[in-house]
Order: C-alpha cells, then sequence, then structure tokens
C-alpha cells in the first residue's frame, strides 16, 4: 500500500474532523472565563503530581460535547512511539477506592485503552465537583476547537436534561445568551439527538441553517431513519474517495457533505424564478434617396432614432433639425384637417 493511501486510510479514523476549520479567536470574556475554569483544575490537581493509572480505573461518564468519532489511530501510534507527552485529568470516585471520573483526555485514554505496548495512563487527579469538572471539560475543549453550532445545541441540551442547571446557567458556561441557548435546544429537539450525530458537526454549518432542516423535517414529516441513512450514504461515499482519489485531492468535511444532503432531501425545491420578460425587438427601415440608401430609421421600445451617415447631408440636417421637427410636426397635426 503506497504512503498516500495509508495516509488516507488513517484519516478515514477522524472523518468528522477532516476539513474542519481552525476556529477563530474567541472573545475575551469567554477566554477569560475558560481560563478561570482551567485554573482552577489546575489548582485543585493534588500536589501537581502526575500519576499513572490502570486505564480501566478511570470510568467516562460525561456529557459528550463533541460529535467526532473516536479518532484515536494515529494519536495510539504517536503515543506508542514517542510516549504520552500530556497527561489526561481526572477526579476522584465520589464512592469507589481507586476508581477516577475522566475530566478531559479521552482520546489519550481510548488511545492506550487500544494499545498493546502501552499499559498506563499518564493523569493529574484533581479534586473537583461536577460542576468543576463539567466546565474544566468544557474550557479544555473549546480551547482546542471552537464547538459547532450543533455540537454546543447537543451538549446544552443534554446539559440541561442531566440537571447541570437551566439554561441561564447553561448559557453562563457556554459564554452565550440564554434566548440563543433556548433557541439552539429547540432546534435540538426539533432534528433529533440520532439524526445529529448521524449527521456530524458541521462546521461552518450555523444556526439559520439548522433551523431551517428542523422546520423542514417537521413540516414534512420526513422519516429521521431514512434521513441518518442518507447521511451515513454520505460517509461511505467520503471513505471510498479518500482511498480511491489521487494523492494531491484535499478532502473536504463528509459531516458538512451529510448535511447538505440530508437538507437537500426534505427542504422544499426553490419556487422557479419568473422568466425575464422578452427583449423587445429592434425594426430597422432603411430609407433611401434616387435608389441609394442614405439613411436607416430604428425603432426600439424607448422610441425611434434616425441615423445618417456622416456628410454634408447629415451636417445640413443637424443645423436644420429644429425648423424640419417643426414642419413634420405641423404635417402631422394636419392630417386631421385634410
Amino acid at each position: 500500500m503506497t504512503s498516500s493511501k495509508k495516509s488516507r486510510l488513517s484519516m478515514l479514523d477522524s472523518l468528522a474532523a477532516a476539513g474542519a476549520p481552525v476556529a477563530a479567536p474567541a472573545p475575551a470574556a469567554s477566554m477569560m472565563s475558560s481560563n478561570r475554569a482551567l485554573r482552577s483544575a489546575r489548582d485543585a490537581v493534588d500536589s501537581h503530581r502526575v500519576w499513572d493509572l490502570e486505564p480501566h480505573q478511570i470510568e467516562d461518564t460525561r456529557i459528550h460535547d463533541r460529535l467526532d468519532p473516536a479518532d484515536v489511530i494515529d494519536l495510539r501510534d504517536a503515543i506508542e512511539a514517542n510516549g504520552q507527552t500530556v497527561p489526561i485529568l481526572v477526579r476522584r470516585h465520589p464512592t469507589e477506592a481507586d476508581r477516577y471520573l475522566l475530566v478531559y483526555g479521552r482520546r489519550r485514554l481510548e488511545a492506550i485503552r487500544s494499545s498493546d505496548k502501552v499499559s498506563k495512563v499518564r493523569a493529574l487527579v484533581a479534586s473537583l465537583d461536577d460542576d468543576a469538572a463539567v466546565r474544566a471539560q468544557i474550557s479544555e475543549n473549546m480551547a482546542r476547537r471552537d464547538l459547532s453550532f450543533i455540537e454546543k445545541a447537543l451538549f446544552a441540551q443534554e446539559l440541561v436534561e442531566n440537571g447541570f442547571g437551566n439554561q441561564s446557567q447553561v448559557a453562563e458556561v457556554l459564554t452565550v445568551t440564554k434566548s440563543s441557548v433556548s433557541m439552539a435546544i429547540a432546534i435540538a429537539e426539533a432534528i433529533g439527538p440520532g439524526l445529529i450525530r448521524a449527521i456530524g458537526p458541521a462546521q461552518g454549518i450555523g444556526r439559520p441553517r439548522w433551523d431551517a432542516l428542523a422546520k423542514a423535517i417537521e413540516e414534512t414529516g420526513a422519516d429521521r431513519d431514512a434521513l441518518i441513512r442518507i447521511a451515513e450514504k454520505e460517509y461511505t461515499r467520503f471513505a471510498v474517495d479518500a482511498v480511491t482519489e489521487g494523492s494531491d485531492a484535499a478532502p473536504g468535511d463528509p459531516s458538512v457533505m451529510a448535511f447538505e444532503a440530508v437538507f437537500s432531501a426534505v427542504a422544499p425545491a426553490p419556487a422557479p424564478t419568473a422568466k425575464p420578460a422578452k427583449k423587445a425587438r429592434t425594426l430597422t427601415q432603411p430609407l433611401t434617396v434616387d435608389g441609394r440608401r442614405s439613411a436607416t430609421l430604428r425603432r426600439t421600445a424607448k422610441g425611434l432614432s434616425l441615423e445618417l451617415p456622416g456628410g454634408g447631408f447629415a451636417d445640413w440636417l443637424e443645423a436644420e433639425a429644429q425648423n424640419v421637427i417643426e414642419e413634420l410636426h405641423a404635417r402631422w397635426q394636419s392630417r386631421g384637417e385634410e
């Protein structure tokens, strides 16, 4: 297998992340909030010691805030080759000794769990309650890549449903307004978590288009299972293209492709635009003097024009134009008196 195809095959394990744009810098208030949450997590770490833990000691009970698949193959290979350079963050289990709950570092944990060469997970152990752990998770993830609109919507919905807080409290954590959280949750409920996860993060697809998709699904009563199959088909097509296309082919974002395919399946076709009115024909009539063409009379929707080639007659007519037009107008008016 060529190195190009091997690279593409490994890329398939991070399908939803392919082609995702780099997030723009967060507003100052958001960055400050994230930094405070991360500082609180760091301050809670026991003696700032890195522990070597067994993967089976760690449980991941967190609310998932990303729609990307577990793209861990490349990370596992890197850890096996170079070691785990960045520890994960865990907190002690509230009821079970020698057990821990994951705060952040899911990909690193899964990479080591799938490895035959690395048996221990390097971890920082912090004393955090549920609220602080969720805030640290959000801050760490949003520092790596800003969540897409639908990831935030689904995350906000799950936070409320799991009792983290009301919409106002969730809005504060996500550094958005309460009205935007309310609207996002309504959209997520209308589309459904199954279809959202089948489509993926769809970076760059904002609230207006997700809202339009939600309304189209409700108005048409579309079968969500059928729409899920449409999304899955786009991922399959992307996987085939990633392997078979040339090495210079730039992959797109399959989650955006999945969104577009689902949207096309349910959104009403745009109303045909009215055909522009046909342009009025221009009528021309040659004028002759002594059997030779000496002028052209041109009639359009705007009026009548007379075109003469340059020369003495054209110069004379230009000088006498006022008299000539008055004489012609008088002849036109006198037609009714004859």
